[in-house]
């Protein structure tokens, strides 16, 4: 069986990661095979969904915003066998308005015994529904 990882270097792994999710894949090597995710609008397990939903945040972070960013606030262990991360998402929607997304969150990682992440839970500042509504607001030109 192989070292576990450190906590330490998981949450180095997330923090190096999480900034640019909407650019360039993430490191897999840190989640279980059977992960769990769920968000206020998806809940699925294994590491081939949750490729999937990262794939799919950068093909639509391309296709519908000229800029979006996620701003990592803090990365830190919160439990023993807990990791959490708080996050901003915001940008600019490629609309003629340039209407702007802004919301926060933070991310809830939970550790099994060998330091890998069996279960990553998103919690919005919001409801989906709120969020969508500001892509109809005028943005501001800058």
């Amino acid at each position: 069986m192989e070292d576990k990882l450190p906590v330490e270097q998981v949450i180095e792994i997330l923090k190096q990661d999480l900034p640019t999710l909407f650019e360039k894949d993430i490191s897999y090597n840190i989640y279980t095979q059977d992960i769990y995710f769920q968000d206020p609008v998806n809940k699925f397990k294994w590491k081939f969904n949750y490729r999937i939903i990262f794939w799919t945040l950068r093909f639509h972070a391309r296709l519908f915003f000229t800029q979006i960013y996620f701003d990592v606030h803090e990365v830190y262990q919160s439990a023993e066998d807990t990791i959490l991360a708080k996050w901003t998402v915001r940008g600019v929607l490629r609309v003629p308005w340039k209407a702007r997304i802004l919301f926060n969150g933070y991310s809830t990682y939970k550790l099994s015994p060998d330091t890998l992440i069996y279960e990553h839970i998103d919690t919005w500042d919001r409801k989906p529904s709120e969020i969508l509504a500001q892509f109809w607001q005028k943005g501001v030109d800058n």
